[in-house]
């Protein structure tokens, strides 16, 4: 048991280490390379670690990419925010005898 969980540990803090180089104003959108709706789910599901960051360790840093395509980015970004990696669908409950699936 010990051994599992510092297997998870160790995939934990690489899984986060990986994120980490992809978040919001990393550098690599600009003025005349702005993220697009593709982006804009990735730096949704990644807000939540982009806020940690943002407040514990480097203050530069955001959870929302300054330079964006515009509505795109945004649809991507709060349908990826809303369902957070498909959550609403995931962990749903079926509810026995009520009729509905």
């Amino acid at each position: 048991m010990a051994k599992r969980r510092l297997f998870l540990a160790i995939a934990l803090v690489l899984l986060s280490a990986a994120l980490t180089g992809c978040l919001p104003g990393d550098g690599t959108s600009g003025p005349s390379k702005r993220a697009g709706f593709f982006w804009g789910v990735w730096h949704g599901w990644v807000a939540p670690i982009s806020l940690i960051g943002e407040i514990f360790f480097n203050k530069n840093l955001s959870i929302y990419e300054a330079y964006n395509s515009g509505w795109g980015y945004d649809l991507g970004y709060y349908m990826a925010i809303i369902s957070g990696f498909g959550g609403l669908s995931l962990f749903r409950r079926r509810r026995s005898g009520s009729g509905h699936r």
